[in-house]
């Protein structure tokens, strides 16, 4: 081995390298977010989903209702699934809360689930208005940058 020496030398460093992210943090983790709700978010005190499920899964929620939206028509989403596992013609609805015609009778009204319109604006941004303080909070933590907003309008700060 005659270039033993450069060889170590420039494993050290290439070592040194690679760890020097992890020893410049020295074990430091940055301080999760608190996204902060806005009145009306507490008011309702449910979300469309549990909150430890929209945390992890909202992006995969919006996307399914993106496609079943504009691929397949269907506009709502109900809190009771197996409702709209029905065909259309059933379907019948009469409130956009909760309230779903049996069959087209129209004396009986069971309430079966909270239904909800599949739309980013409308639904999600009618509680979570603060987009900076809510949305942004948890996705710059992530280092992530959702295309929402390349379709969608972004909501007015509402203070």
């Amino acid at each position: 081995m005659y270039d033993g020496g450069k060889i170590i030398t420039g494993l050290i460093i290439g070592i040194g390298l690679f760890l020097s992210p992890f020893f410049y943090n020295a074990g430091k983790v940055a301080k999760a977010p608190d996204p902060e709700l806005t009145e009306k978010a507490k008011e309702a005190k449910e979300c469309v989903a549990s909150k430890p499920y929209m945390k992890a899964w909202h992006m995969q929620l919006l996307d399914e209702w993106r496609d079943e939206a504009v691929r397949d028509g269907e506009r709502y989403y109900s809190t009771d699934r197996k409702t709209w596992e029905m065909p259309l013609g059933k379907r019948l609805m009469y409130e956009l809360r909760g309230f779903i015609a049996d069959d087209g009778k129209k004396d009986k009204k069971p309430k079966i689930g909270k239904v909800y319109l599949k739309s980013l604006q409308v639904t999600c941004m009618d509680c979570h208005s603060n987009k900076s303080k809510f949305c942004d909070e948890c996705h710059n933590y992530v280092g992530v940058t959702p295309y929402c907003w390349d379709c969608h309008i972004e909501p007015e700060e509402k203070k």
